[in-house]
Parts: C-alpha cells; sequence; structure tokens
C-alpha cells in the first residue's frame, strides 16, 4: 500500500476533534487512508442499499449495530445522521476521534456536517496521490508524458490498467452518479461538450460568456455547471493574486483539472507519444505541477494559499505561494534544458517585488540550486 502524505495530520486531528471529515473526489484513496489510519474502528458504508435503509428509518439500531469508534463513509447520503451523532457526541464531549465521517461530494457533505457538528468537526480534503506518493510507489512511470496522461489516481498507480478506459469509465460514473444529480443536468451532450472545452483551456484564464457561445447554453448555467465540477473536485480555479500596484492586475481566475489524466482523456489522448506531441503540452505539466501542489498543501491542511500573478501588461508568474516567510513565486516550464529565458518572468517579478522568497523555476531538467541572480531551478520531481 502507497503511503500517503496526510496520514500524519489525520491522526493529529483525531485526536483533538470529536469527529474527524474527509472529503474528496471518487476514488482518490480516502476510505483506504481511514481504514489504515484507524485499523481498530468500526467500518461502515452508507452506499450499500440495506444499510442506507436501516440509518434512514432506524438510526438508534444503526448506532447500536456500529458503535463508536466508527468510520462512516459517504455520510451526506443520510443527512440526518449528522443530528444522531451530535448527540452522541454531546454526551461524550471529552472523547476524541469517535467518529471518521468521509464523502465525495464537498458541498452537500459540508452542509451535512455542519449544520449539526459546527465546532465538533475538523475538515481535510483528500486528492489523489502526488508527486511524492508516486515516487513510493513500484514500477510507476515518472515522465512527464506518463504522469499526465496516468495522473495519480491510486488505482491507476498500482495497476497496470489503460489509463484512457479507466477514466471514460471514470467521466461515465461521475456523469450518472453525481453532476447530473446534483446539478439536474438534462443536456448531457451540451455538458460533456463543455468538459471537453474546459480541458482545452487549462491553465488558462475561465471565460464562460466566450464558452456560453461555443457550448450554445448560458452563462448562468455554464456558472452552475463550474460550481459543481469544483465542488465535485473535478476542476479548480486558481485565484489572482492581489498586491497594491493600482488596476494593473488580472482579475479572472485560472481553470486547472484536479487530475491530469482525466484532461488528457477529454482532449482525445490515448499515448505518452500523442501527449509529447500535443500543443497543449505545456498547459497540462503547468496543470501538472500547480495540482501536485495544491495536493501537497492540503495534505498538510493549507488550503487557500496558492494564487497565479498576472498584470495587464504583460508580467505573468505561474504560481505565488504564500507562506509564514512571505510569498515565493514559481514559474512552470516543461523544457528539460536550462535556459535563462525560462526565469525572465521571475526576473521581472522580482524586480516588482524585491520581498519575494525563494524564487524558483520548476522545469523538466536537472537542479540548479542557484541558477541566475538567487533563483534556483528544480526538476519538478523534486519540488
Amino acid at each position: 500500500m502507497i503511503d500517503r502524505e496526510m496520514s500524519q495530520i489525520l491522526c493529529q486531528r483525531a485526536s483533538e476533534f470529536p469527529v474527524l471529515t474527509i472529503t474528496g473526489p471518487r476514488q482518490s484513496g480516502k476510505t483506504t487512508l481511514v481504514r489504515s489510519c484507524f485499523p481498530k474502528f468500526a467500518y461502515v458504508n452508507l452506499e450499500d442499499p440495506e444499510t442506507r435503509e436501516l440509518a434512514e428509518t432506524d438510526y438508534h439500531r444503526f448506532f447500536a449495530l456500529h458503535p463508536t469508534p466508527v468510520i462512516i463513509d459517504e455520510i451526506q447520503r443520510i443527512p440526518k445522521l449528522a443530528s444522531a451523532i451530535q448527540t452522541i457526541v454531546d454526551e461524550h464531549r471529552s472523547e476524541y476521534g469517535q467518529f471518521i465521517l468521509t464523502g465525495s461530494h464537498q458541498p452537500l457533505l459540508k452542509e451535512t456536517v455542519t449544520q449539526s457538528l459546527a465546532g465538533r468537526s475538523a475538515f481535510l480534503k483528500l486528492l489523489p496521490l502526488n508527486f511524492a506518493e508516486l515516487k513510493s510507489a513500484p514500477d510507476v512511470r515518472l515522465s512527464q508524458d506518463a504522469l499526465i496522461l496516468r495522473g495519480g489516481m491510486p488505482e491507476l498507480a498500482t495497476s497496470s490498467l489503460d489509463a484512457n478506459v479507466y477514466y471514460k469509465n471514470y467521466l461515465q460514473t461521475y456523469l450518472e452518479r453525481d453532476v447530473r444529480q446534483i446539478a439536474n443536468i438534462k443536456n448531457a451532450s451540451a455538458f460533456n461538450r463543455f468538459l471537453v472545452l474546459l480541458a482545452g483551456r487549462v491553465g488558462q484564464l475561465i471565460n464562460l460568456n466566450t464558452l456560453s457561445g461555443e457550448v450554445g447554453v448560458s452563462h448562468t448555467t455554464l456558472s452552475e455547471w463550474l460550481n459543481v465540477l469544483e465542488a465535485s473536485f473535478i476542476v479548480f480555479r486558481l485565484q489572482p493574486f492581489y498586491a497594491n500596484i493600482g488596476k494593473r492586475l488580472t482579475k479572472t481566475p485560472k481553470l486547472y483539472f484536479a487530475e491530469t489524466g482525466l484532461a488528457a482523456c477529454l482532449l482525445g489522448l490515448k499515448t505518452e507519444e500523442q501527449v509529447s506531441r500535443d500543443p497543449l503540452r505545456g498547459s497540462l505539466f503547468e496543470n501538472l505541477v500547480v495540482s501536485n501542489i495544491l495536493k501537497h498543501n492540503l495534505n498538510r491542511d493549507e488550503e487557500g494559499e496558492l494564487f497565479f500573478f498576472r498584470t495587464n501588461d504583460g508580467l505573468e508568474v505561474d504560481l505565488l505561494r504564500r507562506t509564514q516567510d512571505g510569498v515565493q513565486p514559481i514559474e512552470i516550464k516543461s523544457s528539460t534544458t536550462w535556459s535563462k529565458s525560462l526565469t525572465d518572468g521571475l526576473e521581472k517579478y522580482k524586480r516588482l517585488f524585491p520581498d519575494a522568497i525563494r524564487p524558483t523555476l520548476v522545469y523538466g531538467g536537472k537542479n540548479i540550486p542557484s541558477a541566475t541572480n538567487e533563483i534556483a531551478a528544480v526538476n519538478y520531481l523534486d519540488f
């Protein structure tokens, strides 16, 4: 089994709160993680029809059969269980780690839990495997093209499954079970077209007005669809960084997929060779690195610390990472050969913000601790 970075913070939060809630996309490894971290806990899955019916009709018997400490999968399926959990927790408030709750749709789960368990539950988000976790898995190809094509889904990392077949099935299941239920989507072909168009815009500013004309549905509908996709961990938006330099900054977010493998599937890429020749390879590599850093932050319970920087006159830095020490600018290039021109954006950013810490180029080449003027060049697998 692959060691997950989140294990440490997971156990720590369980020792601090009566309830621990873990969200994340389907098949990201939530159940495997919590069962490995808490092997003595009872386990129950609300996707099972009989179990779900019992929880709905007789929750007293449900908890008699599944006493604490217990892991409950897909808790959002039975929202009223949260009220019953509140009662149990309040009767034994000094006992931590009574319930571990998991779910794959963030808004439904968070609404279910926060209404009844405010102050009683910690929240964590688990995305699929990042580079460090993939490096610990045997026989995983770590080239740029292989990682773009396969992404970080645990099932793909531990098997020889064809990535394109896997993600096609994932999309079909996702459409049927999640999005179309939650958003009441009736025009499946328009939604599929929207997904493909989003895949073609990874790492770009998202303009729903333009997409509306291409998809053939209203801006409002696309906004709702995008919110559901983000809430279901299919895509995420990277917000622009605001600084006190007048009105020159872009205020539109950029779009990325949580898993590049899903974007590659939507783009019709089936082999590493196709990825290597694709015009979007650079953008897909940028997506790969940004999502990897997001995964690392979430594994440390540090959400909301990533931004991008762009001015209306063309100055751009792919990623800004806010830390306790300050703001770190990061430029991302798929090139495997070092060139001073790769750091031009970082040099300009440094002149604008002299207090920037550890400016770094993340690329496909060798590590160069001080490539130029205190800017480090770091291989993507080592960042």
